[in-house]
């Protein structure tokens, strides 16, 4: 069988931790999937939707947040700041964190702040994107 062993940590806890068939990241210019004996490489992680296909087959989908990704020896390590499964994302609490991002965007800002306010409302709107499709 053509598994590898696949980690996934966040910040405040192991996502995942098991054999598994594939997993799609998201990266800066696209989409990366790492298979079985994949060549050794490390990979930035963008925000956005993780999927991880189990040993049976079952594709597991989750928003993750930025990081990175390293294969090394037919075992795959993710470290992210945020992995969610769709239902665990709070909508009311995305749909705040998006207007509070707006509303501190209308405002006059430092550099620092306004792109701290830009990163906030993709986050927000990524897990609201992700929630909506999967509910």
């Amino acid at each position: 069988m053509n598994t590898f062993y696949l980690e996934v940590i966040a910040s405040d806890r192991t996502f995942y931790h098991d054999r598994c068939k594939a997993v799609t990241v998201p990266a800066p210019d696209g989409e990366i999937g790492i298979m079985a004996h994949h060549e050794n490489m490390v990979a930035a992680i963008t925000m956005g939707e993780m999927r991880i296909t189990d040993v049976e087959g079952k594709v597991i989908t989750a928003f993750v947040g930025t990081g990175f990704a390293q294969m090394m020896n037919n075992r795959v390590t993710v470290l992210v700041e945020t992995a969610e499964l769709p239902e665990e994302i709070d909508i009311r609490r995305a749909e705040e964190a998006k207007l509070r991002a707006e509303e501190q965007l209308r405002q006059k800002q430092s550099m620092q702040e306004y792109h701290h306010s830009k990163a906030s409302l993709a986050r927000a709107m990524s897990r609201l994107k992700m929630s909506s499709k999967y509910h």
